[in-house]
């Protein structure tokens, strides 16, 4: 191994060989995930307790749509599928229309999750020397993720209206015009609403209106609160006002677009950009988010389907012969042998 990064390796489970080729790198790893059919995995030998059965020290670690066991268990799941039936979808868009989120929010809560997990495993495993078997699954991940949304619905029997980018406790907390486009204003506490209507609109009559005395007074005008606002940030442009607010500690940003983020400043200021290979060019890529101080996080290669097979199986013990048996028989595959359509 190299360099650091992820390693691929191309190789039918479904053949004699596959499994026991897998399970022989398992045997020196500290972690084995798997996000395969409900099912597949055990059939495979490669389930939790028949793993930890032979390596009790091992992290496993099964991904799934539903989790395992319950009516759901066997039904395919994809993240659009994942927000609808997770709740998110319907608190999601603006009053008219209900959207998924623009990411793969399911997804993404699911990796995270897995990731927490297998560190909390790997630092009991420190003391006690047990791994740990561990389920994630999308719905449950995305659920969780609810939050005060889900909660609400729980204690005031109240489904949370969609709002768009409002908030439906905060106000003003939208979008407000101005001269070339809009600005979202986020405020979160009475002495910030003083401080918008008197430093950046210049308009003080509204911070002694009772309408808007208090952030309940605001929601429950919310219409005249937004009109009021509006008709203050309409005076400048995004630029101005932005610079205005930011002068005045008022939490506000300015939409930006994709083409903005990649050039973004903050991330060009904090050198957040790092190039890295691929099979067929260079390209940029995010450093991930956790910053250590003594040392960066290594960012190698990314890896062709199929470029680290003959390493990792030589690793698992196949010599040449076996190796080029497997090849040839199509079990195994280097990038040479995979269908670029597949890559």
């Amino acid at each position: 191994m190299a360099q650091p990064g992820k390693e691929s390796l191309a190789l039918d489970l479904k053949s004699d060989v596959g499994p026991d080729v897998v399970r022989t790198l398992i045997a020196g790893a500290d972690v084995f995930l798997q996000n395969l059919a409900p099912g597949a995995a055990a059939r495979l030998g490669l389930d939790a307790p028949t793993l930890r059965a032979d390596h009790p020290e091992l992290v496993v670690v099964g991904v799934s749509g539903y989790g395992v066991g319950g009516p759901l268990e066997h039904r395919k799941a994809y993240d659009m599928l994942i927000q609808a039936d997770a709740g998110l979808i319907s608190i999601t868009g603006t009053p008219d229309e209900p959207v998924k989120t623009g990411i793969p929010t399911a997804d993404i809560a699911t990796g995270m999750y897995c990731a927490q997990a297998v560190v909390a495993a790997l630092l009991r495993r420190a003391r006690t020397g047990e791994g740990a078997e561990i389920e994630v699954s999308m719905l449950e991940a995305t659920v969780e993720w609810m939050g005060h949304a889900m909660y609400t619905q729980m204690y005031t029997g109240t489904q949370p209206s969609r709002m768009g980018v409002s908030h439906i406790f905060i106000a003003p907390y939208d979008s407000f015009p101005t001269r070339d486009g809009q600005v979202l204003i986020g405020v979160q506490t009475d002495r910030g609403w003083q401080t918008l209507v008197t430093e950046v609109l210049e308009n003080p009559a509204l911070g002694a209106d009772p309408r808007f005395h208090t952030n309940i007074d605001r929601v429950r005008n919310r219409d005249a609160c937004n009109a009021a606002v509006a008709e203050g940030t309409r005076r400048w442009t995004s630029a101005e006002l932005d610079r205005r607010l930011a002068a005045a500690g008022v939490p506000a940003a300015q939409i930006k677009q994709l083409a903005d983020v990649v050039e973004h400043e903050q991330l060009r200021a904090r050198d957040r950009w790092r190039t890295v290979a691929t099979e067929n060019s260079s390209a940029r890529a995010l450093l991930p988010p956790a910053s250590f101080g003594d040392f960066e996080t290594p960012m190698g290669p990314v890896p062709a389907l199929g470029e680290h097979t003959v390493p990792l199986l030589r690793e698992a013990g196949l010599d040449d012969a076996a190796i080029g048996a497997l090849l040839a028989d199509g079990v195994a595959r280097t990038p040479a042998d995979v269908p670029a359509a597949a890559r």
